[in-house]
């Protein structure tokens, strides 16, 4: 079937380097993609050829999520980007905004597209967007990546697609897209069970903003997940007893409440262990799928599972497009502003899990800051779930530089998530349940239950001292 079915659209089809010639110094691009998929890769190498060849070229990008190093790094490394907003995970541009060479705006995810819609962040003057195909009325169909394709199709003054073939047309229908209008006239968002579908399985777009058509063939660079090692196993069981224990006390349901979970490898060692357990009827309503998610469908243990992206792993790829028409009926893709929506998820009771960096004997969670300074990726999603979920997981290892360091901190260098919204610490030592504990006994049980036993001494010693500075006094000096 062709790809590309409206013939107005289909005339528009050009080079990447005519295409790319749109975009001039100086202006707001927007892009899509979401953890390292989606992401456009023609254009962005044109881009990056006209700086490398002398010509004077900054723009201000922005994305949902974290993109592949085909944009953000060669970019990146062409000195085109001035100004970034959205997650990112690419060594060479962390380096440079770490050396404030490109200035970046940390966001979360459910933010980016209010942020667009209220001109927050200026007019876009043009987006990229890959797609997997543009039906007879030209609307776009998106790739497994959805994230803000839908505000970039609405808002940006201009439209560059690139329909890249590699995509398996059979994604087309796998989405549910609901566009919220702005404020003041948002609609309410009507999903009640993590399989609601509520919008339309294509991006409205208008064929007069589309300016050129360049057919590419590129694959993602996103990577292979790591095996698990010792401790994301461990953390992994600790989880499992813990919400199979909150089932059986009867402060959890049976079948449990949709799982969110962040990226990584602890994130996918939690979810693996789930497709090994005698937990079953689980649903995921997340903002990012990982090979997990597909293994638990496989198992018989997932029901349904939406979110904005699908990040299917090189390794798992073929076998996953081999036998896609098998999960459209359990997986859905939303935009962003649906997946990381607070009133969604409150209302279906969420538990999130996610990872952090470091964590205080008071609670607070960094996920985004090494030494308080230097940032690693970004926010992403994780505070819209923590926030809002019915039950917020925060996992770490003990330690970090090969035990050289303890991730159980007096106080974090960063506050990303604050103690009044973080309830369970995991690493591989233990869990730390801190639902309805004062300051000084959230303290206690993060030492004793997931502080590495060489450190814990020397954090019972701060407390002590704590305590005798500042008696009466309900904080952790």
């Amino acid at each position: 079937m062709e790809r590309i079915r409206n013939e107005a659209i289909r005339a528009k089809v050009t080079t990447a380097q005519a295409a790319a010639a749109y975009i001039k110094n100086g202006m707001t691009v927007g892009a899509s993609g979401f953890t390292s998929i989606g992401y456009p890769k023609a254009i962005p190498a044109e881009l990056a050829k006209r700086a490398e060849s002398g010509e004077d070229l900054g723009i201000t990008l922005i994305t949902g999520g974290n993109v592949g190093d085909q944009i953000d790094g060669v970019l990146a490394r062409a000195g085109v980007l001035r100004r970034r907003y959205g997650y990112q995970n690419n060594k060479d541009l962390r380096a440079l905004i770490n050396a404030d060479q490109v200035k970046y705006v940390d966001t979360h995810v459910s933010h980016v597209p209010y942020m667009i819609k209220n001109g927050y962040l200026g007019k876009i003057d043009v987006a990229i967007l890959e797609v997997a195909g543009v039906d007879e009325e030209g609307r776009l169909i998106s790739t497994l990546a959805l994230g803000i394709n839908d505000i970039l199709a609405k808002y940006a003054d201009k439209i560059i697609l690139e329909v890249n073939d590699t995509v398996p047309e059979a994604v087309e229908g796998m989405h549910d897209v609901f566009t919220l209008e702005r404020a003041p006239h948002t609609q309410v968002i009507p999903i009640l069970r993590p399989n609601d579908r509520i919008g339309s399985p294509y991006i409205p777009c208008d064929p007069d903003k589309i300016v050129a058509v360049v057919r590419t063939n590129g694959l993602d660079a996103n990577q292979n997940m790591k095996e698990p090692d010792a401790d994301m196993e461990a953390i992994a069981s600790h989880v499992l007893c813990f919400l199979k224990n909150e089932i059986k006390s009867g402060r959890l349901p049976a079948p449990l409440p949709p799982f969110q979970s962040g990226v990584g490898g602890v994130a996918n060692a939690v979810l693996m262990g789930l497709a090994k357990s005698d937990l079953e009827n689980l649903t995921v309503y997340t903002e990012v799928m990982q090979d997990a998610v597909v293994a638990l469908i496989d198992a018989g243990k997932v029901n349904s599972a939406c979110g904005t992206a699908l990040t299917i792993s090189p390794a798992a790829r073929e076998a996953f497009y081999a036998k896609i028409d098998q999960y459209k009926g359990k997986i859905i893709l939303r935009p962003q502003e649906i997946s990381n929506a607070p009133e969604v998820i409150r209302r279906l009771s969420v538990i999130a899990m996610n990872t952090a960096i470091e964590v205080d004997l008071a609670g607070n969670v960094n996920s985004t800051h090494i030494g308080g300074v230097n940032i690693m990726n970004g926010l992403g999603g994780s505070a819209d779930y923590t926030r809002n979920s019915g039950l917020s997981v925060f996992s770490t290892a003990s330690t970090a530089k090969n035990g050289a360091i303890s991730c159980i901190v007096p106080h974090v260098s960063h506050v990303d998530h604050t103690e009044h919204d973080t309830e369970i610490i995991v690493t591989e030592q233990g869990i730390a349940d801190l639902r309805g504990l004062t300051a000084y006994e959230r303290a206690d049980v993060l030492i004793e239950k997931c502080a590495h036993p060489k450190f814990r001494p020397e954090l019972r010693e701060y407390i002590r001292e704590a305590r005798a500075k500042a008696k009466g006094f309900h904080g952790i000096l």
